[in-house]
C-alpha cells in the first residue's frame, strides 16, 4: 500500500499563472544560456526548482507585517522585532542584520579569519569557502565520510568527524583555528542533518581549545526536525525547544533569511560575543547599512521576524519534508539513483550513476541539469565538479565524490501534482539516459563559476 503524505496546512489565497513551453522554445534558450540553468529567464520555467534560496511564498500574517514597515534610516521598529525574535527563538545576544546570507558570511569571515588560519566545517558551501579563502584561511572537510557517499543511509550525513576535527587540531593548533563552521543541515552532502549528540561533542572538543562554533543556520528547523524524528531523547520535544538548545552549543550563526526563516530576501549575523559584534557593527556599515538595518527595508525585517515565528510550526516543517520525500520516493521507486537518506530541502539525483558513460570532466551533472530543463521545462541546477571549483594554488578542478543535480523544492509554494510532473519527467529521462551527452565549458569566470560559466554540448 502507498504511503500517505501529509496534505497541505495552507490553503491558497492568490495564485500565479505559469505557462508550459514547447520543446523547441526550450532548446532555443538553454542555448541563448549556454546551457547552464542559472542564465534561464524565470518566464522560460514551467516548475522552477533552480532553488530554494527567496522563493518561499510567504503568509497572509508576513504580508500584514510587512505593511507596517519603518523605513527609518537608524533605529528602526522592525529592527527591535527582529532582534527580539532571533534572541527568543534562537538563544543569540546580538543580531546584525545583511541583505542575505552570504552578507552575513564576508563579515563573520573578515572579524574573525587572519591569513593562515584554518576553518574547518561538515562540507564547504560554495560562498562561504569562497569568503573563507578570500580572507586568508585554508578550508579543511570534516565531515563524515558517508557523507561523501549517495547510497548510504546514515541518518545524520551531515555529522562532523570528530577524529577529523581533533586531528586539524593536533596538526595545526587550536590558535590557527577561529572557528568551526558546523552547517545544519548540509546542502551539498543532499542536505543531510546533524545529530544534536555529535554537536555536543564537537562542543566539548573546541572548548578544550578556545575554538568557537559559527553555525550555518541556513536550513536550521529542517535540521531539528529530523533531530526530532530520528533522536530518540527529541522525539517529545518541539521545534522550537530542540532549535533553542542547538543553537545554545554554538557562539553564533550565519543566517540566509531566504530558506528557513521564509522570506524573499534578508539575513543575519548572530552573536554572543561583544567583541565581535562591534567589529560587525562596524564592517556591517561598510558593506551593507546601518546596523539597524543592514541592507534591508523595514518591512522585509518585520516580514522576517514573523517568518521565524512560523518556522518552528511543526506542522508546517511537517509538511515541508514530507513533500520533499514524496518527490524522492517516487524516484527511488522508480529506480532513479538519488542521495539517501532523503534531506529536507530538495532531492538529488546521482549524476554519475544517472549518467555513467559520461567523465566528470564532461559535467554529467550540468548536462543532466539542461537536458531535464528541454524535456520538461522543469529548471534545476548542478552540485559537482562546476560548483566545487579549482584549488586556487595548483588551477586543476577539484574532483568531488558527488557530482549531483539539485531538485530544490521553494516553501508553500509547488502542490503534490507538480512533484509527479517533475518525477514523471526525471524517470522518462532516466529512462533515455544512454541519449544524453557531455559538455565542454567554453566561457569559466574566476570566481564562484557555476553562476555564470557558459557551456557547449559535445557530440
Amino acid at each position: 500500500m502507498e504511503r500517505k503524505f501529509m496534505a497541505e496546512p495552507y490553503k491558497t489565497k492568490m495564485v500565479e499563472t505559469i505557462r508550459m513551453t514547447t520543446r523547441k522554445e526550450r532548446e532555443a534558450a538553454i542555448e541563448r544560456a549556454g546551457y547552464n540553468t542559472f542564465l534561464l529567464n524565470s518566464k522560460e520555467c514551467y516548475i522552477d526548482l533552480l532553488t530554494d534560496s527567496g522563493t518561499n511564498a510567504m503568509s497572509d500574517n508576513q504580508w500584514a507585517g510587512m505593511m507596517l514597515g519603518d523605513e527609518a534610516y537608524a533605529g528602526s521598529v522592525n529592527f527591535f522585532e527582529l532582534e527580539k525574535t532571533v534572541r527568543e527563538v534562537y538563544g543569540f545576544k546580538y543580531v546584525v542584520p545583511t541583505h542575505q546570507g552570504r552578507g552575513a558570511e564576508n563579515i563573520l569571515s573578515q572579524i574573525a579569519i587572519k591569513p593562515g588560519d584554518y576553518v574547518p566545517g561538515n562540507m564547504y558551501f560554495t560562498t562561504t569557502r569562497a569568503h573563507q579563502e578570500l580572507n586568508g584561511a585554508t578550508f579543511v572537510d570534516v565531515i563524515v565520510d558517508a557523507a561523501h557517499d549517495s547510497q548510504n543511509e546514515d541518518p545524520f550525513k551531515g555529522n562532523v568527524d570528530l577524529k577529523k576535527l581533533q586531528d586539524l587540531i593536533d596538526r595545526v593548533g587550536g590558535d590557527k583555528i577561529p572557528y568551526i563552521c558546523v552547517a545544519v543541515t548540509v546542502n551539498l552532502a543532499g542536505g543531510q542533518p546533524v545529530s544534536m549528540e555529535n554537536i555536543r561533542a564537537v562542543r566539548e572538543i573546541t572548548k578544550k581549545h578556545g575554538i568557537k562554533i559559527m553555525f550555518d543556520a541556513t536550513r536550521c528547523i529542517e535540521n531539528s526536525y529530523f533531530i526530532k524524528e530520528r533522536e530518540e531523547a527529541y522525539k517529545d520535544k518541539s521545534i522550537g525547544e530542540i532549535v533553542k538548545e542547538m543553537f545554545s552549543y554554538g557562539d553564533g550563526a550565519t543566517m540566509s533569511g531566504k530558506k528557513d526563516c521564509l522570506v524573499n530576501i534578508g539575513g543575519f549575523l548572530a552573536l554572543n560575543d561583544e567583541e565581535l559584534f562591534q567589529k560587525a557593527t562596524q564592517l556591517v556599515v561598510l558593506f551593507e547599512g546601518m546596523p539597524s538595518y543592514g541592507g534591508l527595508a523595514g518591512r522585509d525585517m518585520e516580514a522576517m521576524a514573523r517568518g521565524i515565528r512560523e518556522s518552528i510550526d511543526y506542522y508546517y516543517i511537517k509538511h515541508r519534508v514530507e513533500q520533499v520525500r514524496y518527490l524522492g520516493e517516487k524516484l527511488d521507486q522508480a529506480g532513479v539513483p538519488i542521495v539517501k537518506p532523503i534531506g529536507g530541502h530538495a532531492v538529488f539525483l546521482d549524476a554519475k550513476r544517472f549518467l555513467p558513460h559520461i567523465p566528470q570532466d564532461q559535467f554529467p551533472a550540468q548536462a543532466l541539469a539542461a537536458q531535464l530543463y528541454i524535456l520538461s521545462g522543469v529548471r534545476s541546477m548542478e552540485r559537482g565538479i562546476i560548483s566545487a571549483g579549482r584549488d586556487a594554488k595548483t588551477g586543476n578542478h577539484y574532483y568531488p565524490k558527488l557530482e549531483l543535480v539539485r531538485l530544490t523544492i521553494p516553501r508553500r509554494v509547488y502542490s503534490y501534482a507538480h512533484m509527479d510532473v517533475v518525477a514523471d519527467s526525471v524517470i522518462e529521462l532516466y529512462q533515455n539516459r544512454n541519449q544524453i551527452a557531455g559538455l565542454e565549458m567554453i566561457y569559466e569566470p574566476p570566481v564562484l563559476r557555476f553562476f555564470t560559466a557558459r557551456f557547449k554540448p559535445l557530440s
